[in-house]
């Protein structure tokens, strides 16, 4: 029998509350059932713990001291982690109650981007909204829905020239509100222009880098040191983006016109940048053969895309998380789907018994030097023969330039002159045009008349619509229209433009977004009944390519400059 001064008449097991003892016995007199299943103990187990959970909850939230029976160690400090609700949301708030109140947030944020002082309540309720809500449903589906080619006039365009490059422009974009243009040349400057006043408005300059001990690091320098070679202008108008040679990738805030900082990673020339459309993720291609994505919402690097096996030179972008490149000479283009890690390949260029091998076909059908579609070089030639052989002849060796037009939709130009029609459903070309832009003759004292095709250098669409334009060096931009199945294209017209045509942009006006600007002529004003609005065409012209020297073009109006033309639908 233990000794009395040893008893202690305090119960040793803490005392609970009435609730935490029945819920506790409830779940015991459950567990006593020896049949019981395990899915059924761990449901047991579950419901006991809540009602633990739920009793010392209602302790807590009554007048309650630490003196009471139970004390500090029998709060249970563990809390349910309740899932994270927007600020407006309610429990009990239907989905069709969600979705209203979603589609009041919206039109409150459309309200919001619309200016001030150029509309009044029943505009924005019948026009303005109701127009910014279908746009962005069709922009939305990713299809062609504006059709739009047969409607424009390409005779009467009143042309703004800015001149201010020393050599020959490499890039030309203009901001989505059409309210400034930016320019890039081969000496290393980006310059700004006002699309009001057609007058120049800053200049960003190529930086001096010093040599040996003082040599400054690459993080340092506020600016590019190199040629630059692409822009792009953010769907919000705040970030322009630049390629140099010098390896980077440059951010600026055109709206306080400084530099923002400086991307490297590149290992190589940066020759295309595109934004992805309503957002502010960049891509960026390479002669590394890399394509990079950067996230300027918190200016970091996000991923590196691997694939092609010669220099990119021309890179697009649209709304989705897609972009499509184009590899020159390993003449393929690759279309990336960012979420899925993955990439189409689509080959270009013509058939060689060496691609057939690799590819695991078989010789069949190949023609060799002396025969060509079955006719013999040196017998006897028709007509149709000869044909053949110069369609033989002129084989794509480089894939130059590409445009998307819309998600699954893309037009790429060659070194052969053709531009051809992709879709994502097929790897080989829908539609061919062989020679877009004519032939380059140049007199040889061996061999005569010497005739090659001019190879296309700039292609451009406008957004999601029927309607793309495609240049050279043969003294136009032509337009080109698709057909209403996607299925092929013709030429509807042609607008000057002297020099080789390094960059092409062609975007829609907003609506009066230049109606007073200076250099606009008054009485090309378009009907105000007109439901096509008028579209900008930014042409960036030069003496040679943007890319090297082995092509010079002189002449009567050719000069190092940007043109950019209204394009006014038919009266």
């Amino acid at each position: 029998m233990p000794d009395s001064f040893f008893a202690s008449t305090k119960n040793r097991k803490r005392k609970r509350s009435v609730s935490t003892a029945e819920g506790a016995k409830g779940a015991k007199k459950i567990l006593r059932k020896g049949k019981s299943s395990s899915q059924d103990t761990k449901l047991t187990n579950a419901s006991a713990r809540r009602g633990v959970r739920g009793a010392v909850d209602e302790e807590l939230n009554s007048d309650r001291t630490d003196s009471e029976d139970g004390g500090i160690d029998d709060i249970d400090l563990r809390a349910d982690v309740q899932p994270e609700t927007s600020g407006d949301e309610d429990e009990d708030e239907t989905p069709a109650e969600k979705r209203l109140r979603l589609a009041k947030l919206y039109l409150e944020s459309v309200k919001d981007g619309l200016a001030e002082g150029e509309f009044d309540a029943a505009e924005i309720d019948r026009e303005l909204i109701s127009e910014r809500l279908r746009q962005d449903v069709l922009e939305h589906s990713g299809k062609v829905h504006l059709f739009v080619a047969d409607f424009y006039d390409f005779t009467s365009t009143s042309p703004l020239r800015c001149r201010g490059h020393r050599f020959s422009v490499t890039s030309a974009v203009a901001s989505d509100d059409a309210q400034f243009l930016y320019t890039s040349g081969k000496e290393g400057t980006i310059n700004k222009w006002s699309l009001q006043s057609g007058k120049k408005i800053a200049t960003f300059y190529k930086q001096r880098v010093s040599k040996g001990k003082e040599k400054a690091l690459p993080q340092d320098i506020q600016g590019h040191t190199d040629e630059i070679l692409s822009l792009a202008v953010s769907s919000d108008g705040r970030y322009l983006a630049s390629g140099s040679k010098d390896r980077r990738v440059g951010v600026w805030d055109v709206e306080k016109d400084e530099w923002v900082k400086g991307f490297g990673g590149h290992k190589d020339s940066v020759s295309s940048v595109a934004f992805r459309k309503g957002t502010q993720q960049l891509y960026t291609g390479s002669f590394d053969r890399t394509v990079k994505l950067f996230d300027l919402s918190v200016m970091g690097y996000v991923e590196t895309l691997f694939g092609h096996q010669d220099s990119i030179l021309c890179l697009d972008a649209l709304r989705g998380e897609t972009a499509v490149t184009a590899g020159a000479r390993d003449r393929t283009i690759r279309f990336w789907k960012i979420a899925d890690e993955s990439q189409l390949v689509f080959r270009g260029g013509g058939k060689s018994a060496i691609r057939e091998l690799l590819e695991g076909g078989v010789f069949e059908g190949h023609e060799d030097e002396g025969h060509v579609n079955g006719v013999e070089a040196d017998g006897p030639k028709s007509n149709k023969g000869k044909e053949r052989m110069k369609e033989r002849k002129y084989a794509e060796g480089s894939i130059e330039c590409v445009a998307m037009i819309d998600e699954t939709t893309f037009v790429s130009g060659g070194d052969t002159g053709s531009i051809c029609l992709w879709n994502t459903q097929k790897k080989k070309p829908v539609y061919i045009q062989t020679l877009c832009h004519g032939f380059h003759e140049i007199q040889s004292s061996t061999e005569g008349l010497v005739r090659t095709p001019r190879w296309i250098t700039a292609v451009a669409s406008l957004r999601y619509s029927d309607m793309f334009v495609s240049g050279s060096w043969d003294g136009e931009v032509r337009f080109w229209k698709l057909d209403q199945k996607l299925r092929s294209f013709s030429l509807v017209g042609s607008i000057p433009a002297p020099g080789v045509v390094n960059s092409l942009q062609l975007l829609v006006l907003p609506k009066g977004a230049l109606d007073n600007a200076s250099w606009r002529e008054k009485e090309q004003l378009p009907p105000t009944k007109s439901s096509v609005q008028p579209a900008l065409l930014v042409v960036g012209l030069g003496q040679e390519h943007r890319l090297g020297r082995w092509l010079s073009v002189k002449g009567e109006g050719v000069t190092n400059a940007t043109t950019v033309h209204i394009i006014y639908p038919r009266t």
